[in-house]
């Protein structure tokens, strides 16, 4: 064997040796730099606030390797699913739904004090477990996790950063099992898609019930078989002239489900006996007099009625009400019954007494706003309030009246939570009647004990109504939506001892870069203090 034939494969080792260091050296200065480690957020600054925060020990931090362990239920399925929808575009994580493993995300049912909507999260180190009696409050909790990581988790695509939920437990559960918003689809027509687009946004923020107006002078907006000139023709107009629109029965029953899927359940609102001047115009029979008015694109109101002494008003109402029940699988219809300035107030009576069997024939509860009170609400009815702080006293009375006498109460004050309502006299969207309305007068007053006389049992819940007059496109809904809904959704759901006006605008702030990530256009209030960039 001669030298070279010793060295050769030494020499070799060393060149390789050396080449593999420089290639490190390179793959090492090459590589992306380690994400940032975001600041973990606390427990309890997330919006509406938890009832319950025990903060304590190291944070669970998500990685390639997460899973995401649901039970074997459908339902619970599809809660992981959704979540894992939410993680994977911003994390680039794969996050598979899997029902065996330990550690990572665990999506968990088992009896206990939770309620329908209630759920536990623990975080540790070794991973996070949400736990529920129910789907519902598995989803909820999703929300208060999602919020617990950084805002840039709502991005549709990868960011590298560090992905951590801080350490503890959240013991949660709503005060109000109605938290509303409504959105007036007559005035201005919104798409399915906006909609649906709408009911993520409430979602997130713990809201469950989305009151659809689907009926008023300009416009009726739902498809009924047995009167399709409703639709067709009273369909076909909204405020300013456009051509307005209407849902299908089948997209009604899409947005119903896409509703349900978010644990959103929809009201649907036909507006009865004014509002109806869409109705009157497509039926001439409808008025008193056998003549159609034209189509109405003008903001005024109280001009219309439907005929009461008529028994076609009946038979249109109960079939009106008899498809819109089939189609709606959720517990309540709303019959509306505010501003019938046309109706004397016997009329009003008459008509609220025949109209409210008919919604309790088809298996529904009956919803009307506050004006219902001065008829005969029928046994398990809610009343929605949507007086000002103004409003006269013998109004308020009649009000309280009527829930000591067991009537349900929403409350949706439209000098508090009218989320059309300009914020400042500068806002370009929105109506001042009621007041202007920045986000700490929304957000600062308790449900409970807002109108006087009233039993704290007697309220049921929040609504946030959204009229659109003056709103036109799904930036419009959110402008005047956001940052007035999450407080409203707050007012809902947490305890009214931790309402307090400087500790949730602090946790409202955070949520702006979230609504960035989100693609929403928010009010930026000068009265909560955004972060700066």
């Amino acid at each position: 064997m001669t030298r070279n034939d010793r060295t050769t494969p030494r020499t070799a080792r060393v060149l390789g040796s050396l080449l593999l260091v420089a290639a490190a050296g390179a793959f090492t200065l090459g590589a992306a730099p380690a994400p940032p480690e975001a600041p973990v957020t606390p427990l309890n600054q997330v919006v509406p606030a938890p009832a319950s925060v025990t903060p304590g020990g190291a944070p669970y931090r998500i990685t390639r390797a997460t899973a995401v362990r649901v039970d074997g239920s459908a339902e619970v399925r599809r809660v992981g699913a959704y979540l894992a929808g939410i993680l994977r575009p911003s994390t680039g994580y794969p996050l598979p739904l899997t029902e065996r493993g330990g550690g990572g995300i665990r999506l968990h049912l088992e009896k206990g004090d939770f309620g329908a909507e209630g759920y536990r999260l623990r975080s540790g180190p070794a991973g996070v477990t949400l736990t529920a009696s129910a789907p519902a409050g598995l989803f909820h909790g999703v929300q208060t996790l999602r919020q617990l990581l950084p805002a840039a988790v709502e991005k549709r695509t990868v960011q590298h950063r560090s992905w951590r939920i801080a350490g503890g437990t959240v013991e949660d559960r709503p005060r109000y099992a109605y938290r509303g918003a409504m959105l007036d689809v007559s005035r201005h027509f919104f798409t399915v898609a906006q909609v649906e687009r709408y009911i993520d946004e409430l979602a997130l923020y713990k809201v469950n019930e989305l009151h659809l107006h689907l009926s008023d002078d300009q416009g009726w907006r739902i498809a009924v078989n047995s009167w399709p000139r409703l639709a067709r023709y009273g369909g076909a107009s909204e405020v300013g002239g456009g051509k307005g629109g209407f849902y299908t029965q089948a997209e009604y029953r899409r947005l119903v489900s896409y509703a349900a899927s978010r644990y959103v359940e929809v009201v649907p609102e036909i507006d009865l006996p004014g509002h109806t001047n869409a109705a009157l115009a497509s039926y001439a029979k409808l008025n008193c007099d056998g003549v159609a008015p034209p189509r109405y694109t003008g903001t005024e109101v109280g001009f219309s009625s439907l005929c009461v002494s008529k028994d076609v008003t009946y038979t249109f109402v109960n079939d009106v009400i008899k498809e819109l029940a089939a189609l709606t699988p959720g517990r309540y219809l709303h019959i509306g019954g505010d501003e019938a300035h046309s109706t004397s107030h016997a009329d009003y009576v008459t008509f609220m007494d025949r109209v409210q069997p008919i919604v309790a024939k088809y298996g529904k509860k009956i919803i009307g706003w506050h004006q219902l009170t001065g008829a005969h609400p029928a046994q398990g009815a809610l009343a929605q309030y949507w007086g000002l702080d103004s409003t006269s006293a013998a109004e308020k009375e009649q009000v309280a009246q009527a829930a000591r006498n067991g009537t349900g109460l929403i409350l949706s004050p439209a000098d508090r939570v009218y989320l059309d309502m300009k914020y400042t006299k500068d806002t370009p969207l929105g109506l001042s009647w009621a007041g202007l309305v920045e986000v700490r007068r929304s957000y600062d007053w308790d449900p409970g004990a807002y109108l006087a006389g009233v039993p704290a049992s007697a309220v049921k819940g929040v609504e946030a109504p959204l009229w659109s007059e003056t709103l036109k496109t799904s930036a419009d809904i959110d402008y005047m939506a956001f940052p007035r809904l999450p407080g409203a959704a707050e007012l809902g759901w947490s305890p009214a001892a931790t309402h307090d006006w400087d500790s949730y605008k602090v946790r409202l702030a955070a949520q702006g870069p979230r609504w960035d990530a989100l693609g929403i256009g928010y009010y930026h209030s000068p009265q909560v203090p955004w972060p700066s960039g």
